[in-house]
């Protein structure tokens, strides 16, 4: 019997996408060790087979290389499942500015589809948001019900957190219009181990720049802080959430402990892996183009999360980071063990483990 006909005698418990992406495959290994049958939806754009590789050989584990945006196939395994968890979407700053069109797509259609499906087989879901749609707001504290201020849409900075309000939106309709059980998450910069810099994550970037000894790289001045969120600590939360019939129809602030600026964030990285990098200041219009706009502050209200489901992300930025640096060293002595030839050149080595 197939893996896919095994689990079609039983009920699926969870239809995860985005599934083998940095959060998605936390997920699955939390749902898996609750004992849950999970499907990893993924079309492997952002996410990697590598983070899931561990998971292909359990029986209770089913992955489906597809796009979101495929409906069809997309029907067949919500129907399969009793609770959907959509991760799936276009992911990063830089990756969102490089491709405006694509990360709209997926943001906003995958999302209707997988809202639609869920009220028409009347299924329970929990819809990843983001702590982007708070806009240009920045107060003490950030709380759910806080006006949302969003920059001109010339500026597509901007574009992220409108679709993923929009996604908001939906999925509130749904819950008011059709008594959809749906939960909806603002993440704050979730962080820790499998998650790549490319995309323009400041943490895992900042660690490999400095275990490579090349220059830690500031975009703006530096002075701008954020609260980062231990990926552990996330996807327990979203499971509790989604548990938690309290919490249906409801948003909630998913956040860390800590709040740091990002000049400490880059002394304390190099703090820890006791490296020499300088620090390097780039003007945002160099990164990201010259009508970019940034956020100067962003920290969650935790009290109605701590209310509903009793806990709140416990994990300091501390453990984060030394959880991303033990990674990220053995990425590095696993590419020097095994890609790097003896007497290579001290300039092609920077090079060979980038």
């Amino acid at each position: 019997m197939t893996r896919e006909a095994y689990l079609q005698n039983y009920r699926i418990r969870f239809l995860v996408t985005g599934g083998a992406g940095f959060i998605g495959s936390h997920l699955c290994e939390t749902l898996l060790d609750n004992e849950h049958f999970v499907v990893a939806f993924d079309n492997l754009q952002t996410g990697s087979r590598e983070n899931i590789r561990h998971l292909l050989g359990h029986p209770n584990f089913l992955f489906v290389e597809e796009s979101i945006l495929n409906e069809r196939v997309l029907a067949k395994y919500v129907g399969m499942c009793d609770i959907a968890i959509h991760l799936a979407a276009a992911v990063g700053v830089k990756y969102i500015l490089d491709n405006p069109l694509e990360s709209l797509a997926v943001n906003i259609g995958g999302t209707e589809s997988l809202l639609k499906l869920a009220s028409e087989f009347r299924k329970r879901v929990f819809i990843a948001s983001t702590s982007e749609v708070y806009g240009k707001q920045s107060g003490e504290v950030l709380r759910e019900t806080d006006d949302l201020r969003f920059g001109s849409t010339t500026i597509f900075r901007w574009s992220y957190a409108c679709s993923k309000a929009l996604d908001e939106f939906m999925a509130l309709a749904h819950a008011r219009s059709a008594g959809l059980p749906v939960v909806v998450g603002r993440l704050f910069n979730t962080v820790g181990p499998r998650q790549v810099g490319k995309y323009g994550m400041v943490i895992p970037r900042f660690v490999e720049q400095a275990l490579a000894g090349r220059p830690i790289t500031i975009h703006g001045d530096g002075t701008q802080s954020r609260t980062f969120t231990h990926v552990r600590d996330s996807v327990e939360v979203i499971y509790r959430l989604v548990m938690s019939p309290a919490a249906w129809g409801e948003v909630f602030n998913i956040g860390g402990v800590d709040t740091v600026s990002i000049n400490e964030l880059a002394r304390r990285v190099l703090s820890k892996t006791g490296s020499p990098s300088p620090l390097q200041y780039i003007p945002y219009g160099q990164v990201y183009g010259a009508d970019f706009e940034d956020i100067e502050r962003r920290v969650p209200c935790l009290r109605k999360l701590r209310g509903t489901i009793g806990t709140v992300p416990g994990r300091g930025l501390d453990q984060i980071l030394d959880d991303v640096i033990e990674e990220k060293r053995r990425s590095v002595e696993a590419a020097r063990a095994e890609d790097v030839p003896v007497g290579v050149p001290a300039e092609d080595l920077e090079l060979a483990i980038d």
